[in-house]
């Protein structure tokens, strides 16, 4: 598959070429949805606490008279059949575990059928380079229209701090524009958006790096990982 490569003016520059079969070839919506299921529960916290009657703040005034008004007998308003008061039965859990696991070379092979979906529907942007001299929204505003990007877009900036710098600062006050490492685009970012914008050399080096680790090299002889230097 070829896909148009554009500078930040939104001129294609170059055309790039990228396997369909070393991301899944078809797509598999039934493992998307697993890992975007995965990826979506993994961020609940799992600390929801709510408070009885005894820790909602206010008055513990007697609200009326024990006798002759006509009213059922109360004392505060802090009742959980008053509106403002607290729960009959409140959570008191300290913390609930809802997270889901997923073998890694299934995530990675979501991911990479994600990053197909999106490039079968025409809505990934390959920039040939991302690059602000100074932080200004304005630029980037221009940068993103220039691409003819209408909806929400996921930004993948690279990985360095400091290159991306003034990028970051720039994108991170326009709206619908979601800024991200390289590195960690997966299928739950990239499906909550419509358009998916990452440079040339960061989307090689993504298909190429440990992304691209679906089979038994992903445990035999995994890619990103340091190698401890030996003392001499």
């Amino acid at each position: 598959m070829d896909i148009p490569v554009y500078n930040m003016q939104g001129v294609e520059v170059a055309r790039m070429t990228i396997d369909e079969k070393s991301l899944g070839g078809t797509l598999n919506p039934a493992l998307i949805k697993q890992a975007y299921v995965r990826y979506h529960t993994n961020t609940r916290q799992g600390s929801a606490r709510t408070k009885n009657r005894h820790e909602v703040e206010g008055s513990t005034k007697k609200i009326y008279k024990q006798k002759g008004t006509g009213n059922a007998r109360h004392g505060d308003r802090k009742a959980n059949l008053f509106k403002g008061g607290g729960h009959g039965h409140s959570k008191k859990r300290t913390r609930e575990d809802f997270r889901q696991d997923m073998p890694k070379k299934m995530r990675r092979k979501a991911n990479r059928n994600a990053f197909l979906a999106k490039l079968l529907d025409n809505e990934v942007r390959v920039v040939d380079a991302i690059k602000f001299a100074e932080p200004k929204t304005r630029q980037f505003k221009d940068f993103i229209d220039a691409l003819k990007i209408d909806r929400s877009a996921l930004v993948a900036l690279p990985s360095d701090g400091a290159t991306a710098a003034n990028a970051r600062l720039s994108g991170r006050n326009v709206e619908s524009v979601t800024l991200v490492p390289s590195h960690q685009i997966n299928c739950f970012n990239m499906l909550n958006h419509r358009y998916l914008v990452i440079q040339r050399a960061d989307l090689e080096s993504w298909l190429k790096g440990p992304q691209s680790q679906t089979g038994k090299d992903a445990k035999v002889s995994p890619l990103g990982r340091k190698t401890e230097e030996v003392a001499s």
